[in-house]
């Protein structure tokens, strides 16, 4: 047993280049807008006669080639959620171009460029939005002005449509190609941007996907997919146990196996390097490998769920914090018309149909990477420091990743990092790190598992009047309050009718691990505060619609009464179904989004059916409703599987649900009819990656809740994973 110790550029980035403001640089006229705000100083990468990036100037850019193309940089991961047809969309819009002729790369992390490259939060088309429209809007600026020069005529007579620049007056016309080498020349001023009802892309049938087709086919290329001249392939061993570490192992074996090259410790266990991957994984399987376990977690979930119960009942140390607060005096007792509640909500996998994956390597000071990064800047930097280099020495080249919901993106870079620290390892061979499905169900990063209590005082009109909730969740970010763990009920508008507030989050530390998930903590606080109305109102007598405009109302919350309006209306709310069929609704705001859902429900052996979901949102101006509707079926779909049968559970801490088997995930009969409503608004846009998910299980509960009166207080609904619903109530 062994036991254990402890690209270049070509381009130099100067002042003077990066304010660049428009240069034709070959053959190709490259646009950039100053943006007033530091945080969105963005530029591009731009493959101008050469595949090496040319830095330009602020902003995002646009290049225009002699052929008629018009390609849009993207700086943000697309992963699968359409962000490049949006973003381009936006430009095409402003730049009047022909969106047909509108095609869209990925561009290379570059910080000194671009500023911070980061995909979540949703908000690849709010944080763009002004950048985008300005960028297009500059560069049509300069074709008219080069247009108007050499007609000799004004530009406010100037007209441009679908790469067209016409002069009615005279009836002349020329198209962006014939203008090219007259506009490259023209200094961009500030642009006039166009009023939303004069849009004739943006919200259209017109944009759509422009990766359809590559993806389809199976042309487009992933992490998976990367081959490089001399590669190896690795695969690690992990600790079966979160918090352990390694003590020694024995390679003997794994290093007879034909094609394994290497063997070695790395900080997150034992690297197995080898010339394929079938190679790689045999090699690991006949590793001896002993585990120091002394910090490791090894409670099981119920053990961990009983924890959870006393944290929320003050039988432990773990002191809490305040996320919500209204009025005065919290702590006085509760008396009267007093409501308790409880939820409990388990460990949830990412579970993409890509699994982590990386391609590195290390020459010196050099760092090459090809990954489906989230993250870019902060992995530039992790693997920076993981190869004792600067940023500016590595090199992230990002592609589509075939899904991720958060997992790609984590602060640590852990898998990123993990392939760099192997690269350094093998002289300067290129390396792809390869995690297994199992791999990436035992590793982590988890939705976190969590209980909330929450207790609401009733006056006599069944309205709450004071409200006191004591959540318990493991921290989302390494440092600061754990702010997400409460999202989507800090400033809820069910908060509207009372005049006290008294919400404690309770944080415990220990060495399972965790991290962002599609709609973060939204995905459980919204199932927390729509089923508890739904049960008000259903003590109170008044129907849940009814009872959720009285809150709006008072609140002020014009969003969301137009979206319950509409929700109402396109649901047929308040009209018969057959008999053993109910509806639920659930409105839930996340992201800047409001999203309404009501389910159609039936009960066969217990087991919900879910045959309609008729969903209302409310996402600001509408950049492609074709994607919109996407994205809400693929949020029901991805919420709907984790309400039915998402649960990662631990037995003597290690995870019992490592592979499709045990983590079920909705099939194709199982998905229900969705329809996809949008409210008409000339507001900026708003994310619509993740804000569908919140309000399905919510709304199938409360469906629930309608046929049967009895609640739900614990997700899954099913019972199909490691432990039953009847167990957890008796835990609970």
């Amino acid at each position: 047993m062994t036991d254990l110790p402890e690209k270049k550029s070509r381009f130099r980035m100067t002042r003077r280049r990066l304010l660049l403001g428009g240069s034709l640089i070959g053959g190709a006229l490259v646009v950039g807008y100053i943006a007033t705000n530091p945080m969105q100083v963005a530029g591009a990468v731009l493959q101008g006669g050469g595949d090496d990036p040319e830095p330009s100037a602020f902003g995002p850019f646009i290049r225009i080639t002699d052929d008629g193309w018009v390609t849009i940089v993207n700086k943000q991961q697309e992963l699968g959620q359409g962000i490049h047809a949006g973003l381009a969309a936006i430009v095409a819009e402003e730049l009047d171009a022909d969106w047909d002729r509108v095609r869209v790369v990925d561009s290379r992390s570059n910080f000194r460029a671009y500023g911070p490259q980061m995909t979540g939060a949703s908000n690849g088309i709010a944080s763009n939005w002004d950048l985008m429209r300005n960028a297009g809007a500059a560069a049509r600026a300069m074709f008219v002005e080069a247009a108007a020069i050499r007609w000799s005529v004004a530009t406010g007579a100037i007209t441009v449509r679908d790469g067209i620049v016409s002069h009615p007056g005279s009836n002349r016309a020329a198209t962006f190609v014939e203008l090219l080498a007259d506009a490259s020349r023209q200094q961009p001023q500030s642009p006039v941007l166009k009023q939303p009802a004069d849009y004739r892309l943006i919200g259209t049938d017109k944009v759509r996907r422009k990766d359809s087709l590559a993806k389809s086919t199976g042309a487009q290329v992933y992490t998976q997919d990367i081959h490089r001249p001399d590669m190896l392939v690795a695969m690690v061993a992990h600790s079966p146990r979160f918090g352990g570490k390694l003590a020694r192992f024995d390679a003997a074996d794994a290093r007879n196996v034909k094609g394994v090259v290497d063997v070695f410790a790395i900080e997150t266990g034992v690297a197995v390097v080898a010339e394929t991957t079938f190679a790689a994984w045999q090699g690991r399987d006949v590793l001896r490998i002993e585990w120091d376990e002394s910090e490791a977690e090894k409670r099981s979930t119920h053990e961990l769920v009983s924890h959870y119960h006393d944290i929320a009942a003050g039988r432990s140390n773990v002191e809490p914090s305040e996320f919500a607060s209204k009025g005065d005096d919290p702590e006085v007792p509760f008396d009267g018309d007093v409501a308790e509640f409880s939820f409990d909500f388990p460990y949830l996998a990412h579970a993409p149909m890509e699994t982590l994956d990386c391609v590195a390597q290390v020459k010196g000071w050099e760092v090459s990477i090809t990954s489906g990064a989230h993250l870019a800047t902060l992995d530039q930097v992790q693997a920076a420091f993981a190869a004792r280099t600067t940023p500016g020495k590595v090199d992230v080249e990002v592609v589509p990743a075939g899904g991720s919901f958060g997992r790609r993106g984590v602060m640590s870079s852990d898998y990123l990092v993990e392939c760099v620290r192997i690269a350094k390892q093998t002289d300067g061979r290129p390396v792809k790190l390869m995690w297994s499905r199992e791999d990436e169900m035992a590793s982590g990063h988890f939705r976190p598992m969590s209980h909330h209590r929450v207790w609401v005082q009733l006056g006599p009109d069944g309205f709450p009047t004071r409200w006191r909730i004591h959540s318990v969740c493991q921290s989302l970010l390494p440092v600061g309050p754990n702010s997400l763990a409460t999202e989507g009920i800090t400033n809820s508008p069910y908060f509207s009718t009372a005049s006290t507030v008294d919400g404690k989050i309770f944080t415990p530390t220990f060495p399972v691990v965790v991290g962002l998930w599609r709609s973060v903590g939204h995905s459980y606080t919204a199932m927390v505060m729509e089923h508890i109305i739904d049960q008000l109102a259903r003590r109170a007598g008044v129907d849940p619609a009814a009872y959720r405009r009285v809150f709006y109302e008072t609140a002020g919350d014009r969003r969301r009464l137009a979206v319950l309006d509409e929700l109402c209306l396109k649901a047929g709310w308040g009209t018969a179904l057959e008999p053993g069929w109910a509806r639920g609704l659930a409105i839930h705001e996340a992201f800047g989004t409001i999203v309404g859902q009501v389910a159609e429900v039936r009960l066969v052996d217990g087991r919900p059916i879910v045959r309609r979901v008729v969903a209302v949102v409310d996402c600001g101006i509408v950049i492609a409703s074709d994607q919109i509707a996407a994205q809400m079926e693929g949020s029901i779909g991805f919420g709907l599987s984790a309400a039915l049968h998402g649960a990662i559970t631990l037995k003597d801490g290690i995870v019992q649900e490592t592979n499709f088997d045990r983590y079920l995930v909705l099939r194709m009969n199982e998905m229900p009819a969705v329809e996809t409503h949008i409210i008409a608004s000339t507001s900026r846009p708003t994310g619509m990656g993740e804000p569908g998910v919140p309000p399905i299980a919510p709304a199938v509960a409360n469906a629930m809740l309608a046929l049967t009166g009895r609640p739900t207080s614990h997700l899954p609904f099913l019972d199909g994973n490691a432990r039953s619903n009847a167990d957890l109530s008796a835990q609970s």
